[in-house]
């Protein structure tokens, strides 16, 4: 198996900014009075999980703070299943929006897991 050079190369990295990007696209379409409310935080949560592991890989030569910065990127996963499930209540988007979004979150957290789990294989190599 390839080691990761960056975390660029991670496909838990990969798949984090793929849905944000997907979020907020679709959010776009979300009625003006959310812009503040319901937008704003289904985006800030969705970018955050990739801004986590990224800062998470910048500090994996510390394998307690590279464990705690992935474990706030899965925080912020189920955050964002949070606000997709606000979406869907709202009627924002459909069924089948949500449920895809919610298993390919549910992917992101299990990646993480597995990730925190296995941390010292990603901390053994600090090279940046």
């Amino acid at each position: 198996m390839k080691h990761a050079e960056s975390f660029r190369d991670l496909e838990v990295y990969k798949l984090a900014r793929q849905l944000s990007r997907e979020i907020y696209d679709v959010s776009k379409k979300f009625p003006k009075e959310e812009m503040y409310s319901l937008t704003d935080q289904i985006r800030r949560a969705s970018r955050s999980v990739g801004a986590q592991i990224a800062e998470a890989w910048a500090k994996r030569r510390y394998e307690k703070h590279f464990i705690s910065k992935l474990t706030d990127a899965d925080g912020e996963q189920q955050e964002t299943q949070h606000w997709i499930e606000s979406a869907l209540d709202c009627g924002y988007i459909s069924d089948e929006q949500g449920k895809d979004w919610s298993l390919r979150y549910s992917s992101v957290g299990k990646m993480l897991n597995s990730m925190i789990n296995k941390s010292e294989f990603f901390c053994s190599s600090t090279d940046n």
